[in-house]
């Protein structure tokens, strides 16, 4: 998957991406220098197709060579410069590996009454936050590597929408259409036991979601085989996993959230006059029908980083996966608040604000009356559509959508903020990684570590 959109912008294939610039016209700005120091690692840098978690720790070393002097000058200590160099290097070195893979295998017995062992993975890569979270795939070309490079990604993703939660992933070796409605149960609730078992999920520990073929029905079994077995006098079992139906805890809009957050995170980057600048584009969507100077990864690790140098080669603007793609945890997050709390969102204020609105517009329509009314006649107050579709109170689904506008759009701003603070350019990957390793850097040098 990644060999070939490298391979195709290698051989020229990628030049229609260009939208036929020359070479000069689609040169960077000065910062198109760090191309020649961002120090790509020699298995991501040298090839084609290289391992998906040594591609992200590549990633990873680019931002970290560009944020190491910075993490040096902030830190605060009586060390000498010496030391806290050193430092800052064991940090960033202790958070680059994966720090937990797990991988089981169990047997189920098929409807045809033949017996099966099934493979599965669990990683956790870091547990600088708990509880560690990511989803469960369904598909026959999880592997180890897979895994662990996904739960690295979704701890620099949590991070850079500064969601409190480590990154974990989790796979089942199946294809999930080869087998009955009663098999995927059975599979999904062992797979929770064993899960369980080696301490691998917990709503205080690791927390699942949804991923590829798997969704609501999967997660509501994970939560009810939890509450009803390991979790059975936890009060707050159901909030093991996230993306449940609404009947067992779920929250409204979950669904849509990851394509929702595409969405916001395009429409941050593309209504932002100084990055369409640099692209020779107008703001905003209007007037727009093909825009090839701009790739959304909706997808994770869609991009390989020798396709990342020739888009930022041919002045192309990767919005990456990592901040794209985190609508979905974004929403988890609020899910495993509500499940924390045992209370949806607006229950507690819906009546209380509807009624605040409503003598509110009562007010200012008895002002006007005194004022202007003739002969004490009145002077109605008549709201718009759009505040009337508010007056009601906001329902979950509301605060829920408001929630993660906003934080596409603070995480966004911090992204530009750190590529204009370290002259980055068009460079936003590099940019997403260094916002991610600050924040996870900071909390592993105030918390300090265990037996040291």
């Amino acid at each position: 998957m990644y060999r070939y959109f490298g391979e195709l912008l290698t051989r020229g294939a990628g030049s229609v991406l260009a939208s036929g610039c020359s070479a000069a016209d689609s040169a960077l700005p000065a910062s198109a220098s760090l191309l020649r120091y961002r120090g790509y690692s020699q298995a991501v840098d040298r090839d084609n197709d290289p391992n998906f978690f040594s591609m992200v720790e590549g990633f990873f070393d680019r931002g970290a060579a560009i944020v190491e002097d910075k993490l040096v000058e902030d830190l605060k200590t009586r060390e000498s410069p010496e030391h806290k160099r050193k430092r800052v290097r064991g940090i960033l070195r202790i958070i680059k590996p994966c720090n937990h893979v797990l991988s089981v295998s169990f047997p189920i017995k098929r409807d045809t009454g033949e017996w099966e062992v099934v493979e599965g993975y669990r990683a956790q890569h870091s547990q600088h936050r708990t509880p560690c979270k990511g989803g469960i795939r369904y598909s026959t070309d999880v592997s180890v590597d897979e895994v662990k490079a996904l739960a690295s990604l979704m701890t620099y993703k949590c991070a850079v929408v500064d969601v409190p939660f480590g990154g974990a992933k989790a796979g089942v070796k199946i294809n999930p259409k080869n087998y009955s409605d009663t098999e995927l149960e059975k599979i999904t609730r062992r797979f929770t036991i064993e899960l369980a078992k080696k301490g691998f999920i917990g709503p205080g520990i690791d927390v699942p979601a949804p991923d590829m073929s798997t969704g609501e029905r999967e997660m509501s079994w994970i939560a009810d085989t939890f509450a009803t077995t390991m979790g059975h006098y936890d009060i707050n079992a159901h909030a093991c996993v996230t993306g449940k139906p609404i009947s067992q805890g779920g929250i409204h809009g979950r669904i849509s959230a990851t394509g929702r957050g595409v969405f916001h995170g395009i429409e941050n980057f593309i209504n932002e006059a100084s990055y369409m600048s640099l692209l020779g584009m107008s703001p905003g969507f209007q007037g727009k029908t093909f825009v090839i100077q701009i790739i959304a990864e909706g997808a994770n690790g869609p991009t390989t980083a020798e396709a990342d140098r020739i888009f930022l080669e041919r002045n192309i603007m990767v919005i990456p996966d990592m901040y794209l793609n985190a609508g979905g945890v974004t929403v988890s997050y609020f899910e495993w608040l509500k499940n924390l709390n045992h209370v949806s969102y607006g229950r507690l204020t819906f009546k209380y604000e509807r009624d605040s609105n409503h003598h509110l517009l009562m007010s200012v329509q008895e002002s006007l009356e005194r004022k202007f009314g003739k002969h004490g006649g009145s002077v109605p107050v008549v709201p718009t559509s759009e505040f009337q579709a508010r007056i009601a109170g906001a329902s979950e689904k509301d605060i829920v959508h408001s929630g993660l506008a906003y934080t596409m759009e603070r995480s966004a701003r911090q992204i530009m903020r750190t590529a204009n603070k370290y002259n980055l350019g068009l460079d936003l990957r590099t940019a997403a990684y260094v916002n991610a390793i600050e924040k996870v850097f900071k909390v592993y040098s105030e918390a300090g570590l265990t037996f040291t």
